[in-house]
């Protein structure tokens, strides 16, 4: 078993020569272990029991690939077994380990029935948009990644693309991430509430490609595009650690937007003007969102949206606030400056029905 001394060192060996290291490791209690388990196929036979406290976050282990190990079901015994032998338990118990230790399991991403009941802090006074934005089959998605919330995302899984991502802005220094992830639950509920890798449905869960883009859009979806390019509606500079970026990388907050807008106009706006915008707010709400429009992309498969527009409420104090908004067509590289008000006519008369409200009556409109 693994000392305490080499837990607060967090370095160890584990049986295949993978070298690990642990993070947020408190004391452990005496006779709990935790399932590591590899997350490439070739060292699946590999497996290590390493005694630790349930304060434990996260462990990586790194041979020659690196690897990512969430902990999440521990379990206790009255003796302490040598490493890679599986001590007696329920077969149930046996494969909630397997399957929840598994280093593939990158977030969670949850489809719920409301904003306000599972994931109101993004939104100000706990008040999302009203429904004059909703599409015909929607998905309400809380985006959570490693047990925390992050953004709230409207999806129409008709169109294949998010109406609107909610988001607070917190921006921090930190490298783009690589990782494009889906949600399984777009496929019902079933499935695992879990941001994945298409790899990971496809080869862990038996599911077709097929089953995961009817009413998402996936990897191929994106290929060979001329003149569009995977634009986030809720953007990854916009938040402080790797971990808070990352889970923007969901294909479910992607619209296909024109290139030289997305690196253009609507990147100044949002790594220059928002900057100098939000310099005396205490909190910055935000909702980020897309029309949709008469063109798609993948053979009719996901919309291309006619217009991106986003929306800010800032919270100076606890009694002065201020708001802005800008819209795009998204075909040009231009952003147009506009109120909050102007902004939520301008979308009551793109969508055609009742009027738009994108945030509490709190939020002053001019």
């Amino acid at each position: 078993m693994m000392s305490r001394s080499a837990i607060k060192s967090g370095k160890r060996k584990t049986r295949g020569g993978l070298g690990s290291r642990c993070e947020n490791v408190g004391p452990p209690p005496k006779h709990w272990l935790c399932a590591l388990r590899p997350c490439y196929k070739d060292m699946v036979k590999h497996r290590s029991f390493v005694e630790m406290g349930l304060t434990t976050r996260r462990c990586f282990s790194r041979g020659k690939n690196k690897v990512t190990v969430h902990l999440r079901y521990c379990f206790k015994v009255s003796k302490s077994p040598s490493l890679g032998v599986l001590p007696a338990m329920p077969p149930l118990l046996l494969i909630l380990l397997q399957l929840s230790s598994s280093c593939l399991w990158l977030g969670r991403g949850e489809v719920v029935t409301s904003f306000e009941s599972s994931c109101p802090q993004f939104f100000f006074r706990e008040t999302p948009p009203n429904d004059a934005l909703e599409p015909e089959n929607p998905a309400w998605i809380c985006q959570r990644y490693e047990n925390q919330y992050y953004f709230a995302t409207l999806y129409d899984r008709s169109r294949r693309i998010p109406v609107y991502s909610a988001y607070l802005y917190q921006p921090g220094p930190g490298k783009r991430p690589k990782t494009w992830l889906v949600e399984p639950q777009l496929m019902g509920l079933s499935y695992p509430k879990t941001m994945e890798k298409e790899w990971t449905l496809l080869n862990y869960f038996n599911v077709t490609l097929e089953q995961l883009g009817k009413s998402q859009a996936v990897l191929r979806d994106y290929k060979n595009l001329t003149g569009l390019n995977r634009g986030h509606l809720n953007p990854s500079g916009h938040h402080p650690d790797s971990i808070s970026r990352l889970a923007t990388f969901s294909l479910t907050n992607i619209v296909p937007q024109d290139e030289k807008l997305n690196g253009g106009a609507w990147n100044n706006y949002e790594q220059q003007i928002m900057m100098r915008r939000t310099q005396s707010c205490n909190t910055t709400y935000i909702v980020v969102g897309a029309v949709p429009g008469n063109n798609y992309i993948a053979k009719g498969r996901v919309n291309k949206p006619s217009h991106i527009w986003s929306s800010a409420c800032c919270e100076v104090d606890n009694n002065h606030r201020k708001s802005w908004a800008v819209i795009a067509e998204n075909d040009k590289n231009e952003v147009y400056m506009l109120t909050l008000g102007e902004l939520e006519e301008v979308l009551t008369q793109l969508y055609g029905r009742d009027q738009v409200y994108l945030f509490d009556s709190d939020c002053p409109r001019e």
